[in-house]
């Protein structure tokens, strides 16, 4: 097999980051890349999400990220600031769940791929993504969702509710809530139970206030 020669491709390239939390992994991805992908330059690779929004480089034109990270930013967050910078996303995981591919997909994320595919087949969709001749016939998702599968949802939350679900999760209590509202405690703690049981109806679980908060930041309710 002949390996590209980067120096001779003349297209425009494709100015690429990875995000992964494993240094082996980011090597590997880089050495495949350099030897077989020359219309793409990979400009940066970081080990963190903090490294990749900080960098100079960033935005680029797309970003292959992990699913998962040591940080509690999740993929939801991480997916739309990127494609608010400009950059497609596209996530490859170890993990390969309808809920886990959904929630990336939602949120923006052009393709979500696993990393026990052979890399031929991961460059065919980012090439596409890329929009670059010869890739895979272009798709929001590499493989369709299992029968029976449903989007993750955004709940309807009434203006009640939403302005207490900003309030707790700034990290208010519920009775300070209620005084901030102007109502009776028994009213916010109802506010906030609807909003639990609203999260929970639509697979997205609200138990503890990080995860309270965490879906709150990724609907665009703390802006």
């Amino acid at each position: 097999m002949t390996v590209p020669d980067s120096s001779s491709y003349e297209g425009e390239r494709v100015r690429l980051a990875l995000l992964d939390d494993h240094e082996l992994l980011l090597d590997s991805l880089g050495s495949w890349i350099a030897g077989n992908a020359p219309e793409f330059d990979l400009v940066l690779r970081a080990s963190s999400w903090l490294q990749l929004v900080h960098s100079p480089a960033f935005p680029t034109d797309l970003v292959i990220m992990d699913l998962q990270l040591a940080e509690h930013v999740s993929i939801e967050a991480r997916v739309r600031t990127c494609r608010a910078a400009g950059a497609k996303v596209i996530v490859l995981s170890a993990m390969d769940t309808r809920l886990d591919r959904q929630r990336a997909i939602d949120a923006g994320a052009s393709a979500y791929l696993t990393k026990s595919q052979p890399m031929h087949e991961v460059f065919a969709v980012v090439r596409s993504v890329s929009g670059i001749d010869g890739g895979a016939e272009p798709s929001t998702d590499w493989r369709p969702l299992p029968t029976g599968a449903t989007a993750v949802t955004r709940p309807s939350l009434s203006e009640g509710e939403r302005d207490a679900l900003k309030l707790y999760a700034d990290g208010w209590t519920t009775a300070e809530v209620a005084a901030m509202m102007n109502v009776k405690y028994e009213t916010a703690k109802t506010y906030l139970r609807r909003v639990r049981e609203k999260y929970g109806k639509a697979g997205r679980p609200t138990s503890s206030r990080s995860d309270l908060t965490r879906r709150a930041a990724e609907d665009g309710y703390l802006v």
